[in-house]
């Protein structure tokens, strides 16, 4: 039986995982064209696959391996132009992005490679990502303010005692707000539990080099290559390949769900990971154990929040998925312009990717990485 401190860590770790970026996976999946079952399939799907991987990894490593939907993946996902084959053609990025996820940690070349591309750069192209997206909330000021306002209030008072709790404390004003302007007449969902919705993937070179590397190199650099980093600052010395190959291969199984990229948690994985979690750290593999369970029972009820989520008024799903970002685009710009190496090649692949510019069929966060990196190269 697991210690009654791993289960309530993990119902914790469950809660802040899910809720602190629940808006930006809907507001993903609905930028790349799913419709709003689909929308809700890939939110079940994604909740449950990080939830099976967390288990089935933690229990075989016995370490606290805690697994994540990948947020910057999904952060781009909103800010990408769709595919031509609509959601089908994303569904075939997902997959792409997964197969390129379990090569790399079987084929050592290809983990060295997505390991090569410098730190700054990667960190420059998730921050113009993010940049369109952290501006949402405050461009909600001049439409809703009477409904983004005390949903940003509440992010940046619950930030300054907890920064963990703030979006979560965030989502709860934001579906006062939503009952309240709908006149306190909330329908009943067809059905409680989510139902699957198949997509069948619709390959093309715009899906796998727009949609699918990017996806593949953001998931790898901002949070795969980080969670092996936190568990051996923890303490706990584990192989990336078999690891990075059992998150891939989540990825591919739910993808034709519409769930996106599955990876390993950086956040949660401290959570998981320090003594707070267990004073035995041969015990805390529980937690990621818990935190697993609780995310998959959190996926069978993702219709119910996304049929919520759809009540709400223009821009307040954006509020929410804005301030959960601000930390990690913060974060992200921080580290892109930290090393005067690298700052005018990060700089340069900032506003590339911020821009939208899409040439030749391919996104701007490509062309942010391409030009970025070629600027770079003319240093050496």
């Amino acid at each position: 039986m697991p210690p009654v401190q791993t289960i309530s860590t993990g119902f914790v770790v469950a809660i802040v995982g899910f809720f602190s970026s629940f808006p930006i996976v809907l507001s993903g999946l609905a930028g790349i064209g799913a419709a709003p079952d689909q929308a809700a399939s890939g939110l079940m799907f994604a909740s449950i696959a990080m939830g099976l991987a967390g288990i089935g990894l933690s229990l075989w490593r016995k370490q606290p391996i805690s697994v994540a939907w990948s947020t910057p993946g999904v952060a781009l996902l909103a800010v990408t132009a769709p595919s031509p084959d609509g959601f089908a053609g994303a569904v075939a990025a997902f997959l792409v992005a997964g197969v390129l996820t379990v090569i790399a940690g079987i084929w050592r070349p290809l983990g060295r490679l997505a390991q090569a591309i410098p730190g700054p750069i990667a960190q420059a192209m998730l921050a113009g990502v993010l940049l369109s997206l952290c501006v949402v909330p405050f461009q909600a000021l001049a439409h809703i303010p009477h409904l983004a306002l005390p949903v940003i209030l509440t992010w940046f008072v619950f930030g300054r005692f907890n920064k963990l709790f703030a979006t979560p404390a965030a989502v709860i004003v934001a579906a006062l707000a939503t009952v309240w302007s709908t006149g306190f007449i909330i329908p009943a969902p067809p059905s409680m539990l989510t139902q699957p919705a198949w997509v069948t993937p619709s390959f093309s070179l715009y899906a796998a080099l727009s949609i699918g590397v990017p996806l593949f190199i953001v998931t790898m650099a901002t949070q795969n290559i980080p969670g092996i980093a936190i568990l051996r600052a923890h303490g706990y010395q584990t192989a990336p390949g078999p690891l990075f190959t059992s998150v891939g291969g989540a990825s591919i199984l739910s993808a034709p769900f519409g769930a996106p990229a599955t990876c390993l948690a950086a956040i949660t994985a401290a959570m998981c990971a320090n003594e707070e979690s267990h004073s035995d750290p041969a015990q805390r593999y529980w937690s990621a154990v818990m935190a697993g369970l609780f995310y998959c029972l959190l996926g069978l009820f993702a219709g119910v929040i996304t049929s919520f989520a759809g009540l709400a008024p223009e821009y307040l799903l954006g509020t929410l998925a804005g301030v959960a970002l601000l930390g990690v685009f913060a974060n992200s710009a921080q580290a892109a312009l930290e090393d005067a190496q690298y700052r005018e090649a990060a700089a340069i692949t900032f506003v590339v990717t911020a821009s939208g510019v899409s040439l030749f069929g391919l996104s701007a966060a490509v062309w942010g990485l391409v030009i970025g990196g070629a600027v770079q190269l003319t240093r050496r």
